[in-house]
């Protein structure tokens, strides 16, 4: 990627910072144009080559990384999550999805949590929502107080600013999806098989309080989106564009560059101790070739 600008790193120091994509400008009330799948997986496959380059560049680098994912619910989440992380390796991307507190979880600091799972040199982490669920979900429906609120936001931009000073990029991204799209997206999870399971009494409650969500939503941004770390904000009601717009984005904001892989060549298969090593299917318990 083109070089343009020097972004500041985690250690305070200027980096040289990977060029942004251009940006589209659509005419007032102007769709863009929807991507066939096609053509969206050629781009994807494209990004997804330079997420391979960010891995190597990580590895060799020992950089920590966290990426963090917000947005009310079917924003799209979990699916661009899953675009990110399709053709790297688990060891090198970690997606962290924390559940509601339970048992020894319930004891700890709310911030303790979310810190146990921050990456190891040579790391990058995701999380599927993270300590801003403080800020959204836990304020709509009622788990933590206005006090417990007005403390986290005022604290958030703080420990953001410790994680940065400390050598983590940390990268915010909000997805936001309309209204009108979250509700066609509703009622897919309802009939689709393969999608209930994301369906849940507490997404119904939530679902009925959109405006609660965007008052939280707008004194969040107010609160939390400061230099060290700011909020980056995608459209979502096109999944496909969403997906390519986060990743290029998120790639145009860490200063990787490929790293040099040395060239390999497959070598002789020995032939010492050669027998007949091909299985015996009739006395062993095979599968069932249903298709």
């Amino acid at each position: 990627m083109a070089l343009q600008t020097r972004a500041r790193a985690g250690n305070g120091k200027t980096q040289p910072q990977p060029r942004a994509p251009a940006r589209r400008k659509p005419g007032a009330g102007e769709k863009p144009e929807k991507l066939s799948r096609k053509d969206y997986d050629k781009k994807l496959e494209k990004l997804q080559v330079e997420l391979c380059h960010l891995q190597e560049w990580v590895r060799a680098k020992g950089a920590r990384v966290v990426l963090l994912f917000e947005g009310r619910d079917t924003a799209g989440k979990g699916g661009t999550i899953r675009a990110i992380t399709e053709r790297v390796s688990p060891r090198a991307f970690r997606v962290v999805a924390l559940s509601a507190p339970v048992g020894e979880e319930g004891r700890k600091l709310f911030m303790q949590r979310y810190i146990e799972h921050f990456p190891l040199a040579g790391e990058v982490v995701i999380f599927d929502r993270s300590w801003y669920n403080r800020a959204g979900v836990e304020r709509v429906m009622g788990y933590a107080d206005k006090k417990k609120v007005k403390t986290f936001l005022d604290a958030a931009p703080r420990f953001e600013r410790w994680m940065v000073e400390n050598g983590i990029i940390l990268i915010k991204v909000w997805l936001e999806v309309g209204k009108d799209e979250q509700e066609r997206r509703f009622r897919a999870r309802i009939e689709d098989p393969l999608r209930q399971w994301k369906l849940s009494p507490m997404d119904l409650k939530s679902y009925s309080r959109w405006y609660d969500y965007s008052r939280a939503r707008d004194d969040m941004f107010k609160a939390t989106d400061h230099e060290p770390a700011r909020w980056h904000i995608v459209p979502s009601d096109d999944k496909k564009r969403a997906r390519l717009n986060a990743i290029a984005h998120i790639l145009s904001l860490i200063p990787y560059k490929k790293i040099k892989r040395a060239k390999h060549k497959l070598p002789k298969r020995s032939e010492k101790e050669r027998y007949d090593d091909r299985l015996d299917f009739e006395k062993l318990n095979l599968v069932p070739q249903i298709y």
